[in-house]
């Protein structure tokens, strides 16, 4: 009888999909058997690229004449400790009893390459058809369907040409221009780090990273702070008077002038002070004023850098952390596939997410969760009209939707250490506020004009929390216990500050358009420029995702969100690489992340000899061209010619300048 053979990534992932086939059988050496499957698996990279040295054994040695080197045919060598799994797959692959083998490999670019690499060498029975399954979560639900719906390997060949290319890319400039720059410049390195001799490590990614790093350093570095004077007036009844800040317009008297240090601000005191000595006895009167209701939707849900970043913010954990928890999640069925760029869903899965929300209110015993649910259904809050709101969009995604709670793997769920807990119940929140009404504010601006001088006052205050109720209520329980006793304390000065603003909008509700003001003062008040701040393990995962750009605004980040440098799957290892060779040093209790002296003089080797390689833009269009031969927009063959001639252009210049 023709048997199915299926490859999984690691052995924990196929033991959930022979629970799934219903696999009952002893575990071999290496691999599961029945009448109907055979379940093997990898243990990550079986396979990886040959060493120069492979190539010719005098390229062992690093020397100029050599280089830069490009190979015609490429080399490819079993990994040894892992040569007895190989040989495994390799021996079942090879069966003539197999029928059809599927490639079960990680959904996402990284595990096609892992799995391609392993069907390249271990030349499988030319008549078995490769099929790909591609799947969105663990459940036994989704495998199911991922193995019924498995399509021809061959639909997924770019994704393999594009997997392909980044490792060549990825090979070509590291070996390269490392070397290169290890015989030009290392004894230079090694004599200003005090070492006997010193390698220069060069990474595509690694460097243009360590570029941002360094870069901000020093900005911070050079920063000088410069202080300005703003001017503040108090305008009403003495008791129900309104603060307002100046802020000069075309017709003020000082309109452009040097005495300024910005629109809101006089470089020197006294000169402040002489600016309101003229204003004193001039009538002050509204001259515009602007009621509204705002209202502010919950965030989308978290793709991999968003949750990374989250968990930088409130565990101060390591990004690589934060995707080893959500793997663990992902393979318990707890979560949907980590390893996606998307913060929305698809049509497909809106319409059915009444599952995801009917298993976590039967499973998940969280009574704050459960809490949020029972509002939601007490107040009836709308579930089936999601696919028209905008957390569903499938133009948005690629290869997999957002992370989201499958509502199932409860079994799992009490024996998961407690921040695996925590990071879940992060999840869970960010995908229950989707469901929540939109936060309702009042707000109110004024402007008030004092011959031709205007000030501006303005008030939000909060009347419907709608999805802040969830939101406002993320806190580690760490956080809570610190908290704590500054909470007691300050309690009283919280409910004075919303009663001032409650206040102040009263105040501000009842005035008119075209009202005479009492002026009860005017008054100085000082204000200082601000350094940029460090990037943490989190914000630069951000940073990346967005081409170098460390955007705090949420909906701004979505939107102008393009190539950014490296992969969700990748950038957490860049951040470990950098500082594991001691590029840069990341503090562990706030994560904040400096470049050692050693990582900045390596900046100042690069960008003295090859800066571009430091641009977060070239390296983003570099991923954008993998992404494109992914999408089949271009051919591998380009990529390949744009990419040697690169590396050949630049050792021309290079090699020159020498």
């Amino acid at each position: 009888m023709d048997k199915k053979l299926l490859i999984t990534e690691k052995p924990s992932v196929a033991m959930e999909f022979a629970k799934a086939l219903k696999i009952n059988t002893n575990r071999k050496n290496g691999y599961l058997e029945s009448d109907e499957w055979i379940i093997t698996w990898c243990v990550g990279h079986l396979v990886t690229m040959s060493y120069p040295e492979k190539y010719d054994e005098k390229l062992k040695f690093w020397r100029l004449d050599t280089l830069p080197f490009i190979p015609k045919e490429w080399k490819y060598e079993i990994i040894p400790n892992v040569q007895n799994q190989f040989n495994v797959v390799q021996s079942l692959m090879q069966r003539e009893d197999i029928e059809v083998i599927y490639n079960a490999g990680d959904s996402g670019r990284e595990g096609e390459y892992i799995q391609r690499l392993v069907l390249m060498m271990a030349h499988p029975n030319p008549d078995a058809k490769l099929k790909r399954v591609w799947i969105d979560s663990q459940t036994e639900e989704e495998i199911l369907r991922g193995i019924k719906e498995a399509k021809d390997q061959s639909e997924y060949d770019s994704l393999s040409d594009s997997a392909y290319l980044r490792a060549k890319e990825d090979y070509l400039i590291g070996i390269n221009f490392s070397r290169l720059l290890s015989i030009t410049q290392g004894r230079s390195l090694a004599n200003k780090i005090n070492e006997e001799k010193a390698s220069i490590s060069v990474g595509r990614v690694m460097t243009c990273v360590l570029g941002m790093i360094v870069s901000r350093e020093r900005e911070i570095r050079n920063f000088v702070k410069t202080k300005y004077y703003k001017i503040v007036g108090s305008f009403g009844e003495e008791n129900s008077s309104f603060k307002a800040e100046w802020k000069v317009n075309e017709k003020s008297k000082v309109f452009e002038s040097p005495l300024l240090y910005n629109e809101t601000g006089f470089k020197d005191e006294k000169k402040a002070r002489d600016f309101i000595v003229s204003l004193q006895g001039k009538e002050a009167t509204i001259t515009e004023l602007k009621k509204s209701k705002q209202k502010e939707n919950a965030p989308l849900l978290f793709n991999l850098a968003e949750i990374q970043n989250e968990c930088t913010k409130r565990f101060k954990i390591k990004p690589d952390e934060t995707l080893d928890v959500i793997q663990n999640l992902y393979e318990k069925k707890l979560v949907t596939y980590p390893r996606t760029d998307a913060r929305v869903l698809s049509t497909a899965v809106a319409k059915e997410i009444s599952k995801n929300l009917n298993g976590l209110a039967r499973g998940y015993k969280d009574e704050e969760v459960q809490g949020y649910i029972k509002k939601m259904i007490d107040e009836k809050y709308p579930t089936n009209n999601l696919a028209k709101t905008k957390y569903v969009n499938d133009s948005k995604i690629t290869d997999h939707y957002a992370i989201i709670p499958t509502g199932q793997g409860y079994e799992n769920y009490d024996k998961l250490p407690e921040l695996h807990k925590q990071i879940y119940k992060l999840i869970v929140k960010r995908f229950l506020a989707i469901f929540y009404p939109p936060a309702e504010f009042n707000k109110i601006q004024v402007t008030v004009n004092v011959e031709n001088e205007t000030f501006y006052a303005s008030e939000k205050v909060c009347i419907n929390p709608g999805y802040l109720e969830i939101a406002k209520s993320n806190e580690t329980k760490k956080d809570q216990k610190k908290d704590e006793k500054q909470n007691q304390e300050s309690t009283e000065n919280e409910q004075n500050v919303d009663k001032s603003e409650e206040n102040s909008l009263e105040i501000l509700k009842n005035l008119k358009k075209g009202q005479k003001l009492q002026v009860q003062n005017y008054e100085t008040k000082e204000a200082e420029t601000s350094p940029p701040t460090r990037y943490n393990s989190g914000t630069i995962i951000l940073a990346m995702e967005n081409a170098g750009k460390l955007i705090e605004d949420e909906e701004l980040r979505e939107q102008i969100k393009g190539a950014g440098i490296g992969t969700s799957a990748t950038r957490g290892g860049i951040i470990e690489k950098l500082e594991k060779i001691k590029y840069i040093d990341i503090n562990k209790k706030t994560q904040i992340i400096t470049p050692t002296n050693k990582g900045e003089i390596i900046y100042d080797i690069v960008n003295n000899s090859m800066p571009d390689m430091l641009n977060p833009k070239l390296t983003a269009s570099w991923e954008k061209g993998l992404d494109m031969v992914a999408k089949k927009e271009i051919a591998p063959e380009v990529f390949m010619d744009k990419l040697v001639n690169y590396i050949n252009s630049k050792f021309n210049k290079l090699v020159v300048k020498m």
